[in-house]
């Protein structure tokens, strides 16, 4: 009976260390490109260099997603921002205007514009 339930025991401890390989749902691009001109593209321009209409009346400058700097950023650290918004900026959050689904599209077209760069060392 012991050995029976360490082996459980074991194969539950493996069932958890192995990871599943569970991907993020896929998002559509075009929905992405809607949510961007219908929200970010004021701010943060076609292009998303951060030179929208409404750039330059702001006291901090929205950010210019080509620069390392936000190619650099990983796709949580940008979902954060849309979420959550940035202190000290006025980039508000989303959470409450944007569906996940949304959010994850927007993020895959900020992408599209300026694609993920990792931080050299």
């Amino acid at each position: 009976m012991k050995a029976r339930i360490m082996v459980w025991s074991l194969l539950l401890l493996i069932g958890w260390a192995i990871p599943t390989g569970a991907q993020e749902p896929q998002v559509d691009p075009l929905q992405g490109e809607i949510v961007y001109q219908a929200h970010c593209v004021r701010c943060h321009g076609i292009q998303g260099k951060g030179d929208g209409p409404d750039a330059s009346g702001l006291l901090v400058p929205p950010a210019n997603f080509q620069r390392m700097e936000s190619r650099a950023k990983s796709e949580t650290d940008l979902r954060s921002a849309i979420i959550w918004g940035l202190a000290f900026s006025p980039m508000h959050g989303w959470w409450d205007k944007l569906s996940v689904e949304e959010i994850r599209a927007v993020t895959a077209y900020i992408r599209r514009l300026a694609p993920y760069e990792p931080p050299v060392p």
